[in-house]
């Protein structure tokens, strides 16, 4: 049965796909075209509330961006966060900038911290307690976006998040699912089973220390959280469960503003995710090979068998080059012009084979997040925000921090602990994501806008881990290739492949591919299964050639998005 293919959370969010409630939240197109409109999509109702309250209020992007960001660290405390990391793609005033605030490996952290007397890899040390926890950058991107670009005050941001907090939200069915579903890997965080291990839908949640953690934000920006007495209480959580993060870890973190990935696509430029982000080269390459093999795709029906044959044949070599190459370019020597290089990437797209699957071996595969979270924020200016943040895997850690009332992530698992040793998403690494000091670890997370001209056309990023910027791309492709509105392509069956497993194919449990188009695949020798999660929760702005602005939710999910209009002089 299908239900038993899904997380929890899956199962109970595929009843609000039809709920009249979350249709209205779904596709929100704009009354009018004009200077005064803005958008905002979100996962989380009262999130996308408190941004669009910021907006009316004359915020911009930006501002909206950090009220948001700090109420998903209250009422979506599997994914939104404090502890966490991520990255930010900002584009303000007709210039685009892409803030880095991913984790970073403890000073103490070291190659084989978690390899066996063996030799052996224990995943379980990366995943769950105090030392898969990476130094949290959220704070301080945040921080550093607002000090850069933000209009309004910083503590009146964070007060939202505050007053959700203290006072408390009415729980949903869908976070005590993913509670259920994450209990048995967290039996033995006792911090994390008392905070929410007795939570019940509908009951309200309030959580006290994490209010008093905000509000030393709130009065201190990131000070109140890397300085004094919210980076002790961190410090003695690490030591109390044998962790290795320091306040100096803490005070020494930094943010990185770095250059995005920009090219042109079909009367497009789009703007990505540079290193330590797989996911910008990823959704390049893959755009520019299928134009390269675009003769092939003319024609196709929107995943047909031979749709998803040269697709997946495409994705092999994103995920082989992934393996060899990627890790942070701060640390390592990633070849960055060979791989961007249409001329290499046209001898890669050469070897598809249209017919048949290409071995595993013949791509190079040499070595080698699920509840991430993304929003999209466009203000009545022009000014955009497109931001993936994230604990890793839902909780992270499981390591709430004793006073502080938050959780903390276990991103170190996204390191390669070893070569050819996949990690949760099944993906490997090799050297270039290896641990090291202060290094970040390679992500997916692939926030991304597309500029028509000067204006924004399209902002959009996702969930799931290694499905992340395949999500990406499949929405952008659905959009601008198969002219589909925003809500049909994000309704539309999603499908992935990352190399290895080998020959297998995965869809979207919720929407599966039709039963013909599995037994085609399956003549041609792949595995075709549902997706051992629903991926995507895709938060989607885009506006079309003439002129109607929509913001879509993802409708396998819980999230709202809305356009409003905000008087000319805002």
């Amino acid at each position: 049965m299908l239900s038993s293919l899904v997380n929890p959370r899956s199962r109970h969010l595929l009843r609000w796909i039809f709920a009249p409630w979350v249709a209205l939240c779904f596709a929100c197109p704009s009354p009018t075209l004009g200077a005064g409109e803005a958008a905002i999509a979100s996962p989380e109702p009262q999130a996308t509330e408190i941004g669009l309250a910021v907006l009316r209020k004359g915020g911009n992007a930006v501002d909206a961006a950090v009220a948001v960001a700090f109420a998903l660290a209250v009422t979506l405390p599997d994914a939104g966060n404090i502890g966490g990391g991520g990255f930010m793609m900002v584009h303000v005033d007709g210039e685009a900038e892409f803030l880095d605030y991913r984790e970073r490996a403890p000073a103490a952290a070291f190659r084989d911290m978690y390899l066996d007397e063996t030799g052996a890899v224990n995943t379980d040390a990366s995943l769950t307690g105090h030392r898969a926890v990476g130094v949290p950058g959220t704070v301080a991107g945040l921080w550093a976006a607002h000090r850069r670009y933000g209009v309004l005050p910083w503590a009146s941001l964070v007060e939202p998040a505050i007053a959700l907090a203290e006072q408390g939200f009415v729980v949903p069915r869908a976070l005590v699912d993913e509670i259920d579903y994450e209990r048995e890997r967290l039996r033995d965080a006792k911090a994390f089973i008392d905070s929410f291990g007795q939570v019940e839908a509908g009951q309200l949640l309030v959580q006290r220390s994490l209010a008093e953690t905000l509000q030393r934000i709130a009065a201190r920006g990131a000070r109140g959280f890397y300085e004094g007495e919210t980076a002790e209480l961190i410090e003695a959580e690490m030591q109390r469960g044998g962790g290795l993060i320091t306040r100096e870890d803490l005070a020494s973190y930094e943010v990185r503003w770095r250059s995005p990935l920009t090219f042109p696509w079909r009367g497009y430029e789009v703007v990505t995710a540079p290193l330590p982000s797989s996911g910008g080269l990823a959704i390049f390459q893959y755009l520019t090979m299928k134009e390269w093999r675009r003769d092939d795709f003319a024609g196709l029906a929107h995943n047909s068998p031979q749709y998803i044959h040269l697709k997946a044949e495409i994705e092999k070599r994103i995920f082989a080059d992934r393996a060899r190459f990627l890790g942070d370019a701060d640390y390592v020597d990633v070849p960055m012009d060979a791989l961007l290089d249409p001329a290499r990437l046209k001898q890669r797209a050469a070897t598809i084979d249209p017919v048949a699957i290409s071995p595993t071996e013949s791509v190079n595969a040499v070595r080698e997040p699920i509840h991430t979270t993304h929003f999209s924020i466009l203000d009545s200016d022009g000014n955009a925000v497109s931001n993936t943040y994230t604990l890793n895997t839902s909780f992270g850690s499981g390591v709430v921090v004793s006073g502080a009332g938050f959780l903390l992530n276990n991103e170190m698992d996204d390191f390669s602990a070893a070569p050819n040793q996949p990690n949760y998403y099944g993906v490997v690494g090799d050297e270039a994501n290896a641990i090291a000091p202060g290094k970040r670890m390679l992500s997916s997370m692939s926030p991304t806008l597309l500029l028509r001209g000067d204006e924004i056309a399209m902002a959009l990023g996702a969930m799931g881990g290694s499905t992340i910027f395949t999500t990406v791309y499949q929405l952008i492709s659905n959009i601008v290739e198969f002219a589909m509105s925003g809500s049909q392509a994000q309704a539309a069956t999603r499908v992935h492949h990352q190399l290895l497993p080998k020959n297998l194919i995965t869809y979207s449990p919720t929407t599966p591919l039709a039963p013909a188009t599995i037994q085609a695949l399956e003549r041609r020798g792949y595995r075709v299964e549902p997706h051992p999660y629903e991926f995507g929760n895709v938060q989607l702005i885009w506006r079309t050639e003439d002129g109607p602005l929509t913001a879509v939710s993802d409708p396998r999910f819980g999230g709202t998005s809305a356009v409003i209009t905000l008087p000319g002089d805002q």
